[in-house]
């Protein structure tokens, strides 16, 4: 069982892997290349964590490993540039949006 991972951590690293995808976007092939495998990581995302859930939630399940994630880059044919492990971070930034307690790039208090 895979203890808590550190969610300002997390957040360093999935901030990262969007902002090299969104670098991409001089170079249009990439780029869609790209939001297709975080696309891709996003549905398995959902199916994963469910509709509703916390950051720190999101951030365990990232602590358990990613693999899966680099495997679904790989089979899309993605995994050129960035790597795997950056379209992973690039999806679960994107998919921390709808944590019930992250809001406008910082923690909310959930009552």
């Amino acid at each position: 069982m895979a203890t808590g991972y550190p969610l300002q951590n997390a957040l360093f690293q999935w901030e990262e892997g969007h902002g090299a995808v969104e670098r991409l976007r001089d170079d249009p092939r990439a780029y869609r290349g790209a939001r297709r495998a975080v696309d891709a990581i996003r549905d398995e995302l959902r199916k994963r964590i469910g509709s509703t859930f916390q950051a720190e939630q999101l951030a365990n399940l990232y602590a358990e490993g990613i693999d899966w994630a680099e495997a679904i880059v790989v089979r899309l044919g993605a995994s050129s540039l960035p790597d795997p492990a950056t379209l992973a971070d690039a999806a679960f930034w994107q998919h921390l949006r709808g944590a019930s307690d992250y809001a406008g790039g910082r923690r909310v208090a959930v009552e």
